[in-house]
């Protein structure tokens, strides 16, 4: 294959490191590869809704559309994060052999902590919690949230006696710490995929499909698939402590699975040696073992836990994300919008535009579809939130001024244009605020509509308490099918919160106009009305 083989990943530095040895490992057998950061929904054209497609929460999701696009030929996961069912015309091509699966814990000061009758470990792993507790009930657990350089600098900041990490991950970056204040521990069962990273690939590419199995590790591909197997008929749309490790000794695969509780009070576990010949469907068979013999009971159990208050989000969720929400809190969500980049003549930037305005990151992303930032000659730039202040900025060039919500903006403009006109990159839902402020005093708009937002509206059930909204065409998409206003509207912002209040009597907005602040805002609202 003479062309390049573009590597889809996210920026983190430790997807960054999974990346690089794809690359490195691609590179031995003589393919020339670049890498591609995907950190945004980028252009999602796509023939069918994301969630006819399988794409059903966003841990994942930017690289899967990333693939769909053909804005890159292969993307590498963490494999113990990817959703055990892939979409719809995506495949696994590789499993790299695979790294420490094991946990480790890190120690504040020192080991004394074990011999005292409470003790503090951090984790935001509800497996994790749930073994460490099985083990140590009398201690507490407290969660921990951020990448690993967040984490090691929390637990250094605060009075905890230790927090559990991924070994691998910690290796990849080498920051593990020296062994007084780490330990190893060897007897807690890892995530099924822990350790391991996969490539995937559109199943139509034979070529790619071909080239990553010289790069695939065949024992690490056994063993991981029946990890997952075991995930997949347990998990049945329900985030349960899970572990499970299969090793292959001597021509034997040798499997263990675990399923707790999440307070770590009760335990199942499932142990089996096969000749690997015979494992194919060891996974699955451990699974129903453990389901046929109380496991059922007790997945009952964690459901229950986890939904003690059920809210539903208008878009869908990582695992990552809804690991923010507290443990009583169970959240169900799926995309009540989709997006459609439109056709863009080249006329629109043939010319120099003194005054660009964008008031989302799909209109930005849209005009970016359609031209190289390298067309695109703007003088000054005027947007609506911090996250497309980034995005621009990262794509084409600096930001003049950027305002929390379209009406500041308006107004900012209106007090300090030069010039009397803005070309506005807008979606065909745009709201009237912006232009109307322009137009009457006497700034002329030129309207340039980027994309179209599609209404995908569901039936949502009176059993939920909170629905999370994330822009004004959200809910428009929403009341189509419900009308229940006595539910909690959750929202991302000012804007989306002005529309929501004509629509529900209880409306909290979120601090930031991030995802992030909006789970947060779930918790901390049903914390104060427990």
């Amino acid at each position: 294959m003479d062309k390049i083989i573009r590597i889809g990943t996210r920026s983190s530095e430790l997807a960054l490191w999974q990346a690089n040895t794809v690359a490195e490992q691609l590179g031995h057998f003589g393919h020339e590869t670049e890498i591609v950061k995907i950190d945004s929904l980028g252009d999602v054209v796509l023939d069918k809704p994301l969630y006819e497609l399988g794409i059903t929460g966003v841990f994942t999701k930017n690289l899967d559309i990333a693939l769909l696009n053909g804005k890159i030929d292969i993307a590498v996961h963490s494999f113990k994060d990817v959703p055990t069912k892939l979409p719809t015309g995506i495949v696994q091509t590789a499993v790299l052999k695979r790294g420490d699966f094991n946990d480790v814990l890190v120690i504040k000061e020192d080991e004394n902590f074990f011999a005292n009758d409470s003790a503090i470990i951090a984790t935001g792993s509800l497996r994790r919690k749930a073994q460490w507790l099985y083990r140590y009930p009398h201690h507490k657990i407290t969660g921990l949230r951020g990448n690993v350089n967040t984490r090691l600098k929390k637990l250094e900041d605060n009075d905890w006696d230790g927090a559990i990490f991924a070994a691998a991950g910690l290796k990849r970056l080498k920051l593990l710490p020296e062994k007084e204040k780490h330990i190893k521990l060897d007897w807690m069962i890892p995530a099924p995929a822990q350790g391991a990273v996969m490539i995937a690939a559109l199943e139509n590419r034979e070529d790619l499909i071909e080239i990553c199995k010289e790069i695939n590790d065949e024992q690490t591909a056994t063993c991981v698939k029946i990890e997952r197997d075991f995930l997949r008929v347990l998990e049945g749309g329900c985030t349960a402590p899970i572990g499970a490790l299969a090793m292959i000794w001597d021509e034997e695969i040798k499997f263990k699975g675990v399923l707790f509780s999440p307070d770590g009070k009760n335990k199942m576990e499932f142990s089996k040696e096969v000749p690997i010949n015979n494992a194919s469907d060891l996974g699955e068979y451990g699974a129903n073992y453990i389901l046929e013999r109380g496991g059922k009971k007790l997945m009952r159990e964690v459901q229950d836990i986890e939904k003690s208050t059920l809210v539903y989000s208008t878009k869908s969720l990582s695992h990552q994300q809804t690991s923010i929400l507290n443990s009583k809190i169970g959240v169900a969500s799926s995309d009540f919008i989709t997006i459609r980049n439109n056709r863009l003549k080249p006329v629109i930037v043939k010319k120099p535009i003194e005054n660009a305005v964008f008031t989302s990151q799909n209109a930005v992303e849209a005009l970016l579809n359609n031209f190289s930032p390298m067309e695109l000659n703007f003088e000054n730039i005027y947007c609506v939130g911090r996250r497309t202040k980034r995005l621009i900025e990262k794509k084409i060039g600096k930001v003049s001024q950027v305002e929390n919500d379209a009406e500041k903006l308006a107004n900012y403009l209106v007090d300090n244009l030069d010039t009397k006109n803005v070309t506005f990159f807008c979606g065909n839902k745009r709201r009237d605020a912006l232009p109307e402020t322009l137009t009457n005093n006497e700034i002329e708009v030129n309207e340039v509509i980027c994309y179209q937002t599609q209404l995908t509206p569901k039936v949502i059930e009176e059993k939920y308490k909170g629905i999370l909204f994330y822009s004004p065409s959200g809910i428009e998409s929403y009341l189509k099918e419900n009308t229940n206003n006595e539910i909690v509207a959750f929202c991302i912002g000012e804007t989306t919160a002005t529309e929501a209040k004509k629509h529900f009597k209880n409306v909290e907005t979120s601090k930031l106009s991030t995802v992030e602040s909006v789970l947060e805002s779930v918790n901390k609202f049903f914390e104060e009305n427990k």
